[in-house]
């Protein structure tokens, strides 16, 4: 098997050098095609009206003057057509519930199941902006891959995968498949003149029990299989 590696925080963010690291133990070739800069929160936005840059780095290196969603699109016409997995992450915050119409990082593994080819996203939950143990990030998505990948999928689906912010000392979390929440993220607002100023807080967002949302923010990893449609 080949696989693509990507993210929405850029090819130089510490989430994609954890996962290249998770699936440095796999028999696959792995190429990172990722965007050069970060596109955080751009949903499944892609580039039809400009040219776009790529930058060869390495020979399985490319970055990409584009969107997630680009890279995958990039990757599977140009740069890597033979890849059977692509996996984005490790996204330095949730992608939980609704979210999935929000993040770029899903959007690449979106993308990419549009064109038949199964993927993951993975993202790390902080809770309120504390450090990331990238360490422990990378060891459970290594667990995480493995196993996913060894599980069958249905053609245009792809897996969504959130860990969660433990403290140091705390037993390892468990690994729970359950559905995506509906609940909407908080719409708060500042209003300053005719400025508004986002003020929703995301660990305060509803959590209805058994869900992603409810399963991630109680310490466990949440992994998702999400179908197109």
């Amino acid at each position: 098997m080949s696989l693509i590696l990507t993210n929405d925080d850029g090819i130089d963010a510490p989430g994609l050098a954890a996962l290249r690291q998770a699936v440095r133990s796999l028999p696959d070739k792995a190429i990172i095609v990722a965007p050069q800069e970060h596109h955080s929160g751009c949903g499944h936005q892609v580039t039809t009206h400009r040219s776009i840059p790529v930058e060869k780095r390495s020979p399985t290196e490319y970055a990409v003057g584009g969107t997630p969603a680009d890279c995958t699109r990039l990757a599977l016409s140009h740069l890597h057509p033979q890849a059977s997995w692509a996996i984005a992450g490790i996204n330095a915050g949730g992608n939980l519930g609704v979210d999935c119409y929000i993040s770029g990082t899903v959007a690449a593994v979106r993308e990419a199941a549009l064109h038949g080819i199964p993927g993951i996203a993975i993202s790390q939950y902080r809770n309120r902006q504390r450090e990331i143990d990238w360490e422990a990030a990378t060891r459970w998505s290594a667990i995480i891959i493995a196993e996913l990948m060894q599980r069958a999928i249905e053609p245009y689906s792809f897996w969504n995968v959130n860990l969660p912010h433990r403290e140091p000392g705390e037993p390892e979390p468990e690994i729970v498949f359950c559905p995506l929440s509906y609940d909407p993220l908080p719409i708060e607002y500042r209003q300053e003149g005719d400025r508004f100023h986002y003020t929703g807080v995301y660990q305060q967002r509803d959590r209805t029990p058994g869900t992603d949302v409810d399963v991630c923010f109680s310490g466990n990893i949440a992994v998702t299989h999400v179908r197109l449609g």
